[in-house]
Protein backbone atom coordinates (compact mmCIF):
# COMPACT_ATOMS: atom_id res chain seq x y z
CA UNK A 1 0.00 0.00 0.00
CA UNK A 2 1.24 3.56 -1.37
CA UNK A 3 0.61 6.80 1.21
CA UNK A 4 0.32 9.92 -0.73
CA UNK A 5 2.41 12.04 1.37
CA UNK A 6 1.46 15.71 2.07
CA UNK A 7 3.26 18.79 3.57
CA UNK A 8 1.40 21.43 5.57
CA UNK A 9 1.18 24.07 2.61
CA UNK A 10 -0.07 21.61 0.31
CA UNK A 11 -3.27 20.83 2.73
CA UNK A 12 -4.03 24.12 3.35
CA UNK A 13 -3.65 24.56 -0.42
CA UNK A 14 -5.74 21.64 -1.43
CA UNK A 15 -8.46 22.95 1.50
CA UNK A 16 -8.86 26.59 0.18
CA UNK A 17 -9.23 25.42 -3.33
CA UNK A 18 -11.89 23.04 -2.15
CA UNK A 19 -13.80 25.59 0.18
CA UNK A 20 -13.49 28.43 -2.91
CA UNK A 21 -15.01 25.69 -5.23
CA UNK A 22 -17.90 25.45 -3.31
CA UNK A 23 -19.16 28.93 -3.52
CA UNK A 24 -19.86 31.34 -6.21
CA UNK A 25 -18.54 34.07 -3.65
CA UNK A 26 -14.89 35.22 -3.54
CA UNK A 27 -13.54 34.25 -0.33
CA UNK A 28 -11.15 36.03 2.10
CA UNK A 29 -8.38 33.45 2.70
CA UNK A 30 -5.66 35.50 3.29
CA UNK A 31 -2.99 35.31 5.47
CA UNK A 32 -4.61 36.20 9.07
CA UNK A 33 -8.58 36.00 7.89
CA UNK A 34 -10.66 33.87 9.89
CA UNK A 35 -11.20 30.99 7.24
CA UNK A 36 -7.65 31.03 6.82
CA UNK A 37 -7.19 30.22 10.33
CA UNK A 38 -9.80 27.66 10.37
CA UNK A 39 -8.35 25.48 7.70
CA UNK A 40 -4.51 25.72 8.59
CA UNK A 41 -6.15 24.20 12.33
CA UNK A 42 -7.46 21.54 10.19
CA UNK A 43 -4.26 20.98 8.48
CA UNK A 44 -2.57 20.56 11.91
CA UNK A 45 -5.10 17.74 12.45
CA UNK A 46 -4.54 16.14 9.26
CA UNK A 47 -0.59 15.93 9.46
CA UNK A 48 -0.87 14.54 12.94
CA UNK A 49 -3.53 11.95 11.78
CA UNK A 50 -1.08 11.69 8.59
CA UNK A 51 1.55 10.79 10.93
CA UNK A 52 -0.26 8.16 13.70
CA UNK A 53 -1.47 6.51 9.95
CA UNK A 54 2.66 6.23 9.10
CA UNK A 55 3.40 5.00 12.67
CA UNK A 56 0.51 2.08 11.83
CA UNK A 57 1.77 1.47 8.73
CA UNK A 58 5.31 1.03 9.52
CA UNK A 59 4.71 -1.83 12.56
CA UNK A 60 2.24 -3.60 9.77
CA UNK A 61 5.30 -4.86 8.03
CA UNK A 62 8.94 -6.60 9.57
CA UNK A 63 10.40 -4.64 7.09
CA UNK A 64 9.93 -1.40 8.09
CA UNK A 65 8.78 -2.47 12.03
CA UNK A 66 12.41 -1.47 14.34
CA UNK A 67 13.33 -2.35 17.89
CA UNK A 68 10.80 -3.37 19.73
CA UNK A 69 7.86 -3.68 16.80
CA UNK A 70 9.78 -5.90 15.24
CA UNK A 71 10.35 -7.70 18.36
CA UNK A 72 6.54 -7.71 18.50
CA UNK A 73 5.75 -8.80 14.99
CA UNK A 74 8.69 -11.30 15.13
CA UNK A 75 7.31 -12.70 18.47
CA UNK A 76 3.81 -14.01 16.35
CA UNK A 77 6.23 -16.80 14.72
CA UNK A 78 7.81 -17.64 17.88
CA UNK A 79 10.92 -16.03 16.27
CA UNK A 80 13.18 -14.04 19.05
CA UNK A 81 15.89 -11.57 18.51
CA UNK A 82 20.02 -13.09 19.55
CA UNK A 83 21.06 -11.78 22.69
CA UNK A 84 24.00 -9.53 23.48
CA UNK A 85 27.43 -11.91 23.93
CA UNK A 86 30.28 -11.67 26.04
CA UNK A 87 33.92 -10.47 25.12
CA UNK A 88 36.69 -13.03 26.46
CA UNK A 89 40.53 -13.19 26.31
CA UNK A 90 43.65 -13.79 28.12
CA UNK A 91 45.35 -11.82 30.74
CA UNK A 92 49.17 -12.38 32.33
CA UNK A 93 48.95 -12.21 36.50
CA UNK A 94 52.42 -11.71 37.62
CA UNK A 95 53.90 -10.71 40.83
CA UNK A 96 57.38 -9.77 42.72
CA UNK A 97 57.46 -11.99 45.35
CA UNK A 98 57.76 -15.93 44.09
CA UNK A 99 58.57 -17.28 47.22
CA UNK A 100 54.83 -18.90 47.74
CA UNK A 101 51.89 -20.12 46.16
CA UNK A 102 49.38 -18.16 44.70
CA UNK A 103 45.44 -18.85 44.38
CA UNK A 104 43.77 -17.15 41.71
CA UNK A 105 40.06 -18.05 42.25
CA UNK A 106 37.21 -17.84 39.20
CA UNK A 107 35.14 -14.96 39.11
CA UNK A 108 38.45 -12.79 40.59
CA UNK A 109 38.02 -9.38 38.40
CA UNK A 110 39.86 -7.04 36.57
CA UNK A 111 39.70 -3.83 34.74
CA UNK A 112 40.61 -1.60 32.23
CA UNK A 113 42.83 1.20 33.03
CA UNK A 114 40.32 4.02 32.89
CA UNK A 115 37.92 1.56 34.77
CA UNK A 116 35.10 0.97 32.42
CA UNK A 117 35.26 -2.22 30.94
CA UNK A 118 35.78 -5.07 33.69
CA UNK A 119 36.43 -9.00 33.18
CA UNK A 120 36.03 -12.15 35.23
CA UNK A 121 38.64 -14.80 35.65
CA UNK A 122 36.95 -17.67 34.21
CA UNK A 123 37.37 -21.69 34.78
CA UNK A 124 39.54 -23.88 32.25
CA UNK A 125 39.92 -27.20 33.65
CA UNK A 126 42.58 -27.67 30.86
CA UNK A 127 45.10 -24.86 32.11
CA UNK A 128 48.10 -26.82 33.82
CA UNK A 129 47.74 -24.48 36.67
CA UNK A 130 44.24 -25.33 37.39
CA UNK A 131 43.58 -27.22 40.74
CA UNK A 132 40.18 -29.49 40.77
CA UNK A 133 40.88 -29.97 44.94
CA UNK A 134 40.96 -25.59 45.42
CA UNK A 135 38.42 -25.26 42.61
CA UNK A 136 41.16 -22.47 41.80
CA UNK A 137 43.90 -21.59 39.68
CA UNK A 138 47.66 -21.97 41.48
CA UNK A 139 50.38 -19.59 40.70
CA UNK A 140 53.16 -21.82 42.30
CA UNK A 141 56.19 -21.02 44.39
CA UNK A 142 59.24 -20.01 41.77
CA UNK A 143 56.96 -18.58 38.84
CA UNK A 144 56.56 -15.03 38.51
CA UNK A 145 53.22 -14.87 36.05
CA UNK A 146 50.56 -16.91 34.59
CA UNK A 147 48.25 -16.24 31.88
CA UNK A 148 44.27 -17.29 32.52
CA UNK A 149 41.14 -16.77 30.72
CA UNK A 150 38.50 -13.72 31.59
CA UNK A 151 35.96 -12.73 30.19
CA UNK A 152 33.69 -9.38 30.21
CA UNK A 153 31.39 -9.20 33.01
CA UNK A 154 28.58 -6.87 30.61
CA UNK A 155 27.42 -7.94 27.72
CA UNK A 156 27.83 -5.82 24.59
CA UNK A 157 30.45 -4.70 21.83
CA UNK A 158 32.01 -2.22 24.95
CA UNK A 159 33.72 -5.31 25.98
CA UNK A 160 36.09 -5.28 22.75
CA UNK A 161 39.06 -4.05 24.63
CA UNK A 162 42.78 -3.22 22.62
CA UNK A 163 45.87 -4.88 24.34
CA UNK A 164 47.30 -3.43 27.24
CA UNK A 165 44.06 -2.17 27.85
CA UNK A 166 43.45 -4.49 31.43
CA UNK A 167 45.84 -2.94 33.69
CA UNK A 168 43.88 -2.93 37.39
CA UNK A 169 43.17 -6.30 39.83
CA UNK A 170 39.83 -5.17 40.88
CA UNK A 171 39.41 -7.82 43.37
CA UNK A 172 42.26 -8.48 46.08
CA UNK A 173 44.61 -11.59 45.18
CA UNK A 174 47.27 -12.24 47.45
CA UNK A 175 50.62 -12.89 46.60
CA UNK A 176 49.13 -10.96 42.93
CA UNK A 177 50.80 -7.72 42.30
CA UNK A 178 49.67 -6.99 38.54
CA UNK A 179 47.49 -8.10 35.81
CA UNK A 180 47.97 -7.00 32.17
CA UNK A 181 46.76 -8.44 28.34
CA UNK A 182 49.00 -8.81 25.52
CA UNK A 183 46.52 -9.60 23.48
CA UNK A 184 42.60 -7.29 22.94
CA UNK A 185 39.30 -8.97 24.17
CA UNK A 186 37.37 -9.85 21.38
CA UNK A 187 33.89 -11.35 20.18
CA UNK A 188 31.78 -9.11 22.69
CA UNK A 189 28.98 -8.65 20.48
CA UNK A 190 25.76 -6.29 21.13
CA UNK A 191 22.15 -7.53 20.84
CA UNK A 192 21.02 -8.59 17.39
CA UNK A 193 20.56 -5.91 15.09
CA UNK A 194 17.12 -5.39 13.25
CA UNK A 195 19.08 -5.81 9.68
CA UNK A 196 20.35 -8.71 10.67
CA UNK A 197 17.13 -10.24 12.15
CA UNK A 198 15.14 -9.36 9.18
CA UNK A 199 17.59 -11.47 7.38
CA UNK A 200 17.78 -14.79 9.57
CA UNK A 201 14.14 -14.31 9.70
CA UNK A 202 13.86 -15.06 5.78
CA UNK A 203 16.10 -18.31 6.50
CA UNK A 204 13.49 -19.70 9.37
CA UNK A 205 10.54 -19.13 6.76
CA UNK A 206 12.63 -20.36 3.90
CA UNK A 207 13.75 -23.56 6.22
CA UNK A 208 10.02 -24.70 7.95
CA UNK A 209 9.53 -28.25 7.38
CA UNK A 210 12.68 -28.67 5.36
CA UNK A 211 15.59 -31.13 6.26
CA UNK A 212 17.57 -29.05 3.56
CA UNK A 213 20.92 -27.53 4.09
CA UNK A 214 19.25 -23.88 4.57
CA UNK A 215 17.61 -25.38 7.27
CA UNK A 216 20.84 -26.65 8.90
CA UNK A 217 22.71 -23.45 8.33
CA UNK A 218 19.42 -21.40 10.20
CA UNK A 219 20.11 -24.09 12.73
CA UNK A 220 23.33 -23.34 13.73
CA UNK A 221 23.02 -19.44 13.15
CA UNK A 222 20.40 -19.39 15.90
CA UNK A 223 22.75 -21.01 18.27
CA UNK A 224 24.56 -17.58 18.92
CA UNK A 225 26.13 -14.92 17.28
CA UNK A 226 29.01 -14.73 15.22
CA UNK A 227 29.44 -18.02 14.45
CA UNK A 228 30.89 -18.96 11.13
CA UNK A 229 30.89 -22.59 9.79
CA UNK A 230 30.98 -24.76 6.60
CA UNK A 231 29.20 -27.57 6.11
CA UNK A 232 30.73 -30.38 3.49
CA UNK A 233 28.26 -33.31 2.07
CA UNK A 234 28.91 -36.82 2.33
CA UNK A 235 31.59 -36.70 4.55
CA UNK A 236 32.28 -38.75 7.96
CA UNK A 237 33.94 -36.61 10.69
CA UNK A 238 37.19 -38.40 9.48
CA UNK A 239 36.94 -36.55 6.34
CA UNK A 240 35.97 -39.74 4.16
CA UNK A 241 33.56 -40.16 1.06
CA UNK A 242 30.20 -41.08 2.96
CA UNK A 243 26.78 -41.13 1.43
CA UNK A 244 24.38 -39.73 3.78
CA UNK A 245 26.95 -38.09 6.42
CA UNK A 246 27.44 -34.76 6.62
CA UNK A 247 30.34 -32.60 8.29
CA UNK A 248 30.22 -29.84 9.96
CA UNK A 249 32.66 -27.49 10.87
CA UNK A 250 32.30 -24.19 13.38
CA UNK A 251 34.01 -21.57 14.93
CA UNK A 252 33.11 -18.51 17.78
CA UNK A 253 35.79 -16.32 16.56
CA UNK A 254 38.62 -18.24 19.03
CA UNK A 255 39.53 -20.86 16.55
CA UNK A 256 38.93 -23.23 19.49
CA UNK A 257 34.56 -23.46 20.43
CA UNK A 258 34.03 -24.68 23.40
CA UNK A 259 32.64 -28.52 24.05
CA UNK A 260 29.45 -26.70 25.14
CA UNK A 261 29.24 -24.62 22.09
CA UNK A 262 29.73 -27.57 20.50
CA UNK A 263 27.21 -29.51 22.01
CA UNK A 264 24.79 -26.94 21.17
CA UNK A 265 25.19 -26.85 17.95
CA UNK A 266 24.89 -30.61 17.61
CA UNK A 267 21.69 -30.59 19.49
CA UNK A 268 19.99 -27.58 17.27
CA UNK A 269 20.99 -29.58 14.00
CA UNK A 270 19.33 -32.59 15.43
CA UNK A 271 16.09 -31.14 15.11
CA UNK A 272 16.48 -30.25 11.69
CA UNK A 273 18.60 -32.92 9.96
CA UNK A 274 17.02 -34.98 7.25
CA UNK A 275 15.66 -38.44 8.72
CA UNK A 276 18.03 -41.20 8.08
CA UNK A 277 21.32 -38.43 7.56
CA UNK A 278 24.25 -38.78 10.08
CA UNK A 279 26.41 -35.39 10.86
CA UNK A 280 29.36 -34.46 12.56
CA UNK A 281 30.40 -31.64 14.42
CA UNK A 282 34.06 -30.57 14.35
CA UNK A 283 35.99 -27.37 15.47
CA UNK A 284 38.00 -25.56 12.67
CA UNK A 285 41.48 -26.78 12.19
CA UNK A 286 43.57 -23.62 13.00
CA UNK A 287 46.46 -22.08 10.27
CA UNK A 288 48.32 -19.35 11.76
CA UNK A 289 49.95 -16.71 10.31
CA UNK A 290 52.86 -14.27 10.61
CA UNK A 291 52.37 -11.10 9.41
CA UNK A 292 55.26 -8.66 8.45
CA UNK A 293 55.93 -5.20 7.16
CA UNK A 294 57.75 -1.82 6.53
CA UNK A 295 55.46 1.43 6.24
CA UNK A 296 56.10 4.82 5.05
CA UNK A 297 54.78 7.54 6.92
CA UNK A 298 54.03 10.91 6.28
CA UNK A 299 56.83 13.51 7.85
CA UNK A 300 54.54 15.12 10.26
CA UNK A 301 52.62 11.37 11.38
CA UNK A 302 52.26 10.61 15.31
CA UNK A 303 54.53 7.33 14.15
CA UNK A 304 53.46 5.34 17.05
CA UNK A 305 49.84 6.01 17.06
CA UNK A 306 49.88 5.05 13.15
CA UNK A 307 51.53 1.98 13.77
CA UNK A 308 49.25 0.97 16.35
CA UNK A 309 46.07 1.87 14.08
CA UNK A 310 47.86 -0.65 11.60
CA UNK A 311 48.38 -3.43 13.86
CA UNK A 312 44.87 -3.65 15.35
CA UNK A 313 43.30 -2.89 11.69
CA UNK A 314 45.43 -6.25 10.78
CA UNK A 315 44.80 -7.99 13.86
CA UNK A 316 40.78 -7.22 13.76
CA UNK A 317 41.05 -8.49 10.52
CA UNK A 318 42.49 -11.45 10.44
CA UNK A 319 41.28 -13.21 13.15
CA UNK A 320 37.72 -12.73 12.36
CA UNK A 321 37.92 -14.17 9.13
CA UNK A 322 35.33 -16.84 8.78
CA UNK A 323 35.59 -20.85 8.62
CA UNK A 324 36.82 -21.98 4.58
CA UNK A 325 38.19 -18.33 3.77
CA UNK A 326 41.91 -17.30 3.19
CA UNK A 327 44.02 -14.29 3.43
CA UNK A 328 45.08 -12.21 0.16
CA UNK A 329 48.01 -10.39 0.89
CA UNK A 330 47.10 -7.44 -0.65
CA UNK A 331 44.42 -7.08 1.47
CA UNK A 332 46.19 -6.63 4.33
CA UNK A 333 48.15 -3.92 2.39
CA UNK A 334 45.02 -2.10 2.18
CA UNK A 335 44.51 -2.83 5.62
CA UNK A 336 47.39 -0.81 6.70
CA UNK A 337 46.78 2.20 4.03
CA UNK A 338 43.03 2.49 5.11
CA UNK A 339 44.23 2.62 8.93
CA UNK A 340 45.63 5.90 8.66
CA UNK A 341 46.23 9.18 5.74
CA UNK A 342 49.72 9.09 6.95
CA UNK A 343 50.37 5.71 5.79
CA UNK A 344 51.81 6.46 2.25
CA UNK A 345 53.48 3.36 1.35
CA UNK A 346 53.69 -0.22 2.71
CA UNK A 347 56.70 -1.83 1.98
CA UNK A 348 58.42 -5.83 2.17
CA UNK A 349 55.14 -7.13 3.06
CA UNK A 350 55.55 -10.77 4.11
CA UNK A 351 52.56 -13.42 5.02
CA UNK A 352 54.59 -16.80 6.63
CA UNK A 353 57.62 -15.26 5.20
CA UNK A 354 56.49 -15.09 1.53
CA UNK A 355 54.46 -12.57 -0.51
CA UNK A 356 51.82 -15.31 -1.18
CA UNK A 357 47.97 -15.23 -0.30
CA UNK A 358 47.47 -17.68 2.63
CA UNK A 359 44.74 -20.09 1.17
CA UNK A 360 43.37 -22.49 3.79
CA UNK A 361 40.90 -25.58 3.61
CA UNK A 362 37.07 -25.67 3.85
CA UNK A 363 37.51 -26.92 7.11
CA UNK A 364 40.43 -24.45 7.98
CA UNK A 365 40.66 -21.55 9.78
CA UNK A 366 43.81 -18.26 9.88
CA UNK A 367 44.60 -17.08 13.26
CA UNK A 368 47.43 -14.28 13.35
CA UNK A 369 50.39 -15.12 15.67
CA UNK A 370 52.44 -12.47 15.23
CA UNK A 371 52.40 -9.27 13.51
CA UNK A 372 55.28 -7.09 13.18
CA UNK A 373 55.04 -3.61 11.26
CA UNK A 374 57.90 -0.97 11.31
CA UNK A 375 59.11 2.17 9.65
Amino acid sequence: MKLNLQTFSTIVANSAAAVQAGTAQLLDLSTGSLLRAILEANASITLWLQWLVICVMRIMRASTSAGSDLDSWMGDFGFTRLPSSCAFGVVTFSRYNVSNNATIAPDALVRTADGTQTFSVSTDAANVAWNTALGAYVLASGVTSIDLPVVATVAGVAGNVQAGAITTIASPIAGVDMVANALGATNGRDAEQDAAFRSRFVLFINSRSQATRIAVEYAISCVQQGLSYSIQENLDGSGNSRNGSFLVTVDDGSGCPSATLLSAVNSAIDVVRPIGSVFTIQPPTVQLVAVSANVTLTANANQSAVLAAIETQITNFVNNLPVGVGLPITRVAQLAYDADPSVINVRNLVLNGNSLDIAVSVVGIIKLSNLSVTL
